[in-house]
């Protein structure tokens, strides 16, 4: 607890569950921006300038003529017309547009809190502020590296970006247990369970950005083989260990792959921990953990079945929402705070 003022604990409660739906929705539409490859459609940083979308025909002109000076309109959309960047373009200013909203949405409350709690009960929240202007830098570093010699944004700088999107995401939701009356229960599992399991969640999903950032999904459209083999037949096993292995589209799906199915065999031995143990309390929590696990290796096969069609791929994305969620919770249940 922040306060053992019951209104100000409640307005935390409301403004962290509002920001944790506000990040939901960014993390969702920057996966759309991707899957649209509209990331590069406003080639400037415009902190404060771009917060109004284009109100005249000549501003749509303006933005439009920066765009064609970039690889991505000279090499690949060069026959692109103004209504069809006016599409990759609202989904990038809608992004961006999020992560004002975000900004504005997270510091002003913050400050009013400031004034109401010891700051130095805040120190965790500021953190999550640090992390949020920190991500706005890392977007257009990101943003920056698809507009002088390549066609696509860096791959690597992608994943970073979500990264931290998601460490943001689970900071708010932690802070927001924090606040809730969780019924504290009386059979924990070793910290280290949940905790391993929560990190191998955040490698996945930098894995899936790797996938995501090179369209590695379109490749091998085939499940549970790559094609006609386990192992991708345009490769040689030994360069799955060497760090040029994730830049490789081919050996990035293998990985992607193969982690999800470690991740649910570790599940299952976390599952069978409980149950064996007869841990009643944590069963609820470890079946909707399940579930979201489960689902969401579901949709990564229909994603790679369907060639990462947007509609499928989106869902996956929204899914590992979800699936970090009840990960968090599950981590924080087991925790000493709880």
């Amino acid at each position: 607890m922040y306060t053992l003022n019951t209104k100000i604990n409640n307005q935390l409660i409301t403004w962290l569950i509002t920001m944790f739906c506000i990040v939901s929705i960014m993390i969702i539409v920057g996966g759309l921006t991707r899957l649209t490859d509209s990331g590069l459609s406003i080639t400037e940083w415009e902190l404060f300038s771009g917060f109004f979308p284009p109100l005249s025909k000549n501003e749509w002109i303006f933005y439009f003529d920066l765009y064609k000076e970039i690889p991505e309109f000279k090499l690949q959309n060069y026959d692109m017309t103004l209504q069809e960047f006016k599409v990759i373009f609202w989904w990038e200013w809608a992004h961006r547009f999020l992560g004002r909203l975000i900004g504005i949405g997270y510091l002003l409350p913050l400050i009013y809190f400031s004034f109401k709690i010891k700051i130095s009960k805040l120190v965790n929240l500021y953190f999550i502020f640090f992390l949020i202007c920190f991500q706005g830098f890392l977007g257009w570093y990101m943003v920056s590296s698809g507009l002088v010699d390549r066609i696509d944004v860096s791959h690597f700088r992608l994943s970073a970006h979500l990264l931290v999107a998601f460490l943001i995401l689970s900071l708010i939701y932690w802070n927001y247990l924090k606040l809730i009356k969780i019924k504290k229960i009386s059979h924990k599992l070793n910290i280290i369970f949940p905790l391993s399991f929560l990190i191998l969640i955040f490698i996945q999903i930098s894995i899936g950005a790797f996938v995501s950032g090179m369209d590695a999904g379109k490749i091998y459209n085939s499940w549970p083989l790559m094609g006609n083999s386990y192992f991708p037949n345009d490769n040689s096993f030994n360069n799955l260990f060497q760090f040029t292995a994730l830049s490789d589209p081919s050996l990035v799906q293998f990985i992607h792959r193969n982690l999800a199915y470690g991740i649910g065999i570790l599940y299952l031995v976390i599952f069978y921990k409980i149950y064996s143990n007869k841990m009643y309390d944590l069963y609820k929590s470890i079946n909707y953990l399940g579930f979201f696990i489960f689902l969401q290796i579901f949709l990564g096969i229909l994603t790679i079945l369907n060639g990462a069609h947007i509609y499928i791929a989106s869902l996956h994305q929204i899914s590992s929402i979800f699936l970090i969620s009840s990960c968090i919770y599950f981590c924080h249940i087991n925790s000493k705070i709880n």
